[in-house]
């Protein structure tokens, strides 16, 4: 790091100790944008970075809700608000364990710059609980979404700040979710993204991650002048992103073969298609959160405790946390002749992991830009609740596919250094200048 940046971060620390994700990826993203500040004093007078790194609010509230036992819990709930500069506040909601106020933190701060990346007029924002689903009844989840939102209601709105969906949150927990704030406010409006098609939802939104991030993974590999075609994929996950993914692999004549967990990954040699992708959805919907069932139905090899980086690939696709992928699995997957790494994940790869792949110049892009197209799919659905009207599939996966070639774009205009691209810089770069720019126009509010 320079010094310019050390001294940034000595200050982040001292104002955010022990939050590590948050500072993981405020990090990164100083070290991208130091000497665009340098070139530009505008952005340094203006202390554009300093506010950028500071979310605009921080909403922490509890959340209690009764079991079917009768008993009382009490959980946390969050919603960051951190950037409006460009739109209402966008990003999901993350219901699980591990969620706490550095997770979302950086994940809010994230949504910043992909959802500037995208061109749509949404700010950055996330939230969630560590409510864990994990052996929990329809009428418990039930409860507990109407609990939270009966806090969460005050601080959303259409114009406001519109939550979508994200890890333990999908169509059932949106439709609770929703049908409370429709009782709260009497009214029937577009907060939530990721609703039901059949009331205000948008087509192929559950998709639109993980196609979108197969379809920025395309335009790397045009850079190589290589396709899809006939390449061998491991994925980790097996929720919404995998799941995604591994269809639009299947129809561009790629073969997903793993598949992974918190118990461990399936290895499956024919292909993950047809019924297996079908299947996805049935084990995420079980609440059980493990992959061995895959294996168990499917005959198919299961390895208990260990990720899937370790099997020989063309593509790396990591779809199911943060830092889930270190540097022994990048020196793996570099040494078994992988030529792309793709983020379906919001920073799965680490820091040392990020840097042997640059330093290898293997084809490399982060969440940040490649699984925008969930976002960019609920920018769209927002639209169409503005507008009381439906776009079909064709046309809302027309549109994401544009909106990740524009993406690509912009990351190799400001990424491309000599005969590499450096999707990381690109990235901040391009997400960077749109945001802070705005602000600028708006004075120091």
């Amino acid at each position: 790091m320079t010094k310019n940046v050390d001294a940034f971060m000595e200050n982040i620390k001292a104002k955010n100790p022990g939050q590590k994700e948050f500072l993981q990826a405020v990090e990164e993203v100083v070290e991208s944008l130091m000497p665009v500040l340098d070139k530009n004093p505008k952005y340094k007078q203006a202390k554009i970075l300093e506010r950028m790194v500071e979310p605009e609010r921080v909403i922490m509230f509890r959340v209690p809700w009764v079991d079917d036992d009768d008993e009382i819990q009490v959980n946390r709930g969050f919603r960051i608000e951190f950037n409006s500069a460009i739109g209402p506040y966008k990003g999901g909601l993350r219901f699980h364990a591990s969620v706490n106020l550095s997770i979302l933190k950086f994940l809010g701060f994230e949504q910043v710059f992909k959802n500037s990346l995208t061109t749509l007029p949404m700010g950055g924002g996330k939230g969630g609980s560590d409510f864990n689903a994990h052996g929990k009844s329809d009428n418990e989840i039930m409860r507990f979404c109407q609990s939270f939102m009966s806090e969460l209601y005050r601080h959303i709105g259409p114009n406001t700040d519109v939550p979508a969906g994200d890890i333990g949150v999908g169509g059932r927990e949106i439709g609770f979710l929703f049908g409370q704030y429709k009782k709260l406010v009497n009214r029937f409006e577009g907060i939530l993204t990721g609703k039901g098609r059949n009331w205000g939802g948008s087509l192929i939104r559950p998709e639109a991650t993980g196609f979108g991030t197969v379809y920025f993974t395309e335009e790397m590999l045009k850079i190589k002048k290589e396709s899809l075609k006939g390449k061998v994929v491991a994925l980790s996950g097996f929720g919404n992103v995998a799941w995604g993914a591994a269809q639009k692999i299947d129809q561009l004549g790629g073969k997903v073969v793993t598949l992974s967990g918190p118990d461990g990954y399936i290895y499956d040699k024919d292909g993950i298609n047809g019924e297996k992708i079908d299947y996805m959805l049935e084990m995420r919907a079980s609440n059980n959160d493990i992959v061995k069932d895959y294996a168990d139905k499917f005959n198919v090899p299961f390895y208990k405790g260990k990720r899937p980086w370790e099997v020989k690939c063309d593509i790396a696709i990591p779809c199911a946390t943060q830092n889930e992928l270190f540097e022994e699995d990048a020196k793996q997957l570099v040494d078994n002749g992988c030529i792309c790494i793709t983020e379906g994940a919001n920073m799965p790869c680490t820091p040392e992991a990020v840097e042997l792949f640059q330093n290898a110049k293997t084809l490399y892009a982060p969440g940040k830009a490649a699984n925008a197209g969930g976002v960019a799919v609920s920018g769209l659905e927002m639209s169409q609740n503005s507008m009381r009207f439906n776009w079909s599939s064709e046309e809302v996966d027309e549109k994401l596919h544009k909106i990740m070639r524009d993406i690509h774009e912009q990351c190799v205009k400001y990424g491309t250094n000599g005969n590499y691209i450096d999707y990381v810089k690109g990235a901040n770069i391009a997400g960077f200048i749109k945001v802070a720019d705005a602000m600028i126009d708006q004075g120091v509010v």
